[in-house]
């Protein structure tokens, strides 16, 4: 695994390389076959132009044909290098080092890899070669340095396993953070890390250290399966299946990670049978089966709150106002700042008339998630049936909740027709008050059981034009002057309960 910069690194000194191996090569050019010799030519100008998977092909040809030819190796390997697979050029170098025991540039590239690894002991040895040979200047200073370095590096790695081991995991993460900084590739000091983090509770940076082992070792089963245990802690049971599955695949019968596959497959296939309940609008159903996520996994506080915000939803959506300001209300008491749950509370309220405090939970939403057009959108209706609130609500009129189905509007609009049809009084005015409340009866009747005019009402618009209203109230009275809406007389009006 190789960075990016040390990429570019590896790929700068290219120019150097081609024409140490244009010098090398004319050495061992004698009594060659020519096939080697145009792999290598071809080898050598893909590489200087980059095309590093075709020169590798070209090199792995030239090896082939002449394995006793330290040059095909060393360029090999260099493709290697750029390629960022330094566990490949490994053996070439050393083949290198072996048919050529004097070639100062492939020792001084080991050495370089192997301190990268953490193996400081062998690239002490490489170093100490270098500086032993008769290297350029270049390359003593290269090696001199590099070994300084190495010794260094022991020193740290010495207290940090002291640290360690005394559970002063801060100071030994202080230490390993400057050993990683040079032995970038180095498993060990990776792995003490993330265990310090682990304890510390640095879960995401214990997460970052652990993939990089799981890359660096081969078959590294318990790489995955920390990582595996890491993301359910975290409630994130899709990455926790998906790391589970890796340790699987190399070892299917290991105990660990298959005993902790079966519990996050069971949590796993429950949430994603909750998930579509919700897709489908069976809300009381993913409601159900949320409660048996938190009886699957009840001692890990994630999926607690994660079974709980979607159970918020289900609720506010399910138009179950009531029970979802109560599971909402535990999901922000754990988590103030949970932005879903704030906009279904906020739903839940609307539907529970509590416009204020709908609006104060989308403003709130609203600062942690300041694109939202959801919130936005819902922030406008609340404003507005607030507004709204303080002037006319056809369903206080009729006394019907916001989710009435057309019937049990018209049930009690004929209710309150009868108990207030001006007929029944007869102080002038009580008539009054009743002519009024009797036009009010009669237009939330019109308003509510028409889908249109209910939809721009839901939304916050009263569909009856004030100015059209005053027009009718001023008929109204004119209309009952002297009127006896049961008895005989010159009038027509005519009141009918449908």
């Amino acid at each position: 695994m190789v960075s990016l910069q040390e990429t570019h690194r590896i790929l700068s000194y290219v120019p150097y390389i081609l024409v140490l191996i244009d010098l090398r090569y004319e050495g061992v050019m004698c009594g060659r076959d020519g096939s080697v010799d145009n792999h290598m030519e071809m080898g050598k100008k893909l590489l200087a132009a980059g095309q590093l998977a075709d020169a590798l092909s070209h090199f792995h040809a030239a090896v082939d044909g002449d394995p006793k030819n330290y040059m095909a190796y060393y360029s090999r390997a260099t493709v290697f290098l750029a390629m960022g697979k330094s566990k490949s050029a490994l053996p070439d170098l050393g083949k290198v080092i072996e048919l050529k025991p004097d070639f100062t540039s492939a020792q001084l590239q080991r050495g370089n890899i192997y301190l990268k690894q953490g193996r400081l002991d062998e690239a002490e040895s490489d170093f100490k070669s270098v500086l032993k040979s008769n290297p350029s200047q270049k390359e003593q200073a290269e090696a001199q340095s590099q070994l300084t370095k190495s010794d260094e590096i022991q020193r740290l790695v010495a207290q940090a396993h002291e640290r360690h081991q005394g559970d002063d995991c801060d100071g030994a993460t202080v230490l390993l953070d400057a050993v990683i900084e040079t032995c970038a590739w180095d498993v060990e000091s990776r792995e003490m890390r993330a265990d310090c983090l682990i304890r510390m509770g640095e879960m995401g940076k214990a997460i970052s250290d652990l993939k990089a082992t799981s890359k660096l070792k081969n078959d590294n089963t318990q790489a995955f399966y920390k990582l595996s245990t890491i993301y359910y802690q975290l409630g994130d049971h899709e990455m926790s299946l998906n790391e589970v599955r890796e340790c699987l695949k190399l070892d299917p019968d290991h105990k660990q990670c298959f005993g902790h596959y079966k519990q996050v497959k069971k949590l796993n296939k429950q949430i994603q049978s909750a998930e579509e309940f919700i897709k489908g609008e069976r809300y009381e159903d993913a409601v159900s089966k949320y409660e048996a996520v938190m009886k699957t996994e009840p001692n890990v506080p994630h999926f607690t709150l994660l079974a709980k915000e979607r159970m918020c939803h289900a609720l506010a959506q399910g138009q179950q106002a009531s029970r979802a300001l109560t599971v909402c209300g535990e999901v922000l008491k754990s988590d103030p700042e949970n932005v879903n749950a704030l906009k279904d509370r906020a739903e839940a309220y609307v539907q529970e008339e509590q416009y204020e405090e709908a609006i104060k939970d989308y403003e709130a939403a609203g600062k942690h998630s300041e694109n939202d057009r959801q919130i936005k959108e819902g922030l406008d209706r609340a404003q507005r049936l607030l507004k709204q609130s303080q002037k006319r609500d056809y369903y206080k009129i009729l006394g019907v909740k916001r989710n009435a189905q057309k019937r049990e509007i018209i049930k009690a609009y004929r209710k309150l027709a009868q108990q207030w049809h001006p007929d029944n009084f007869q102080d002038p005015e009580e008539k009054k008050r009743a002519e009024k409340r009797f036009i009010d009866i009669a237009q939330a009747k019109e308003v509510l059981t028409d889908p249109e005019m209910r939809t721009k009402f839901d939304h916050g618009e009263d569909p009856m034009d004030p100015e059209s209203q005053q027009q009718q109230h001023q008929g109204f009275h004119r209309g009952f002057h002297g009127f006896n809406p049961f008895g005989s007389g010159p009038f027509n009006f005519k009141f009918g309960f449908n």
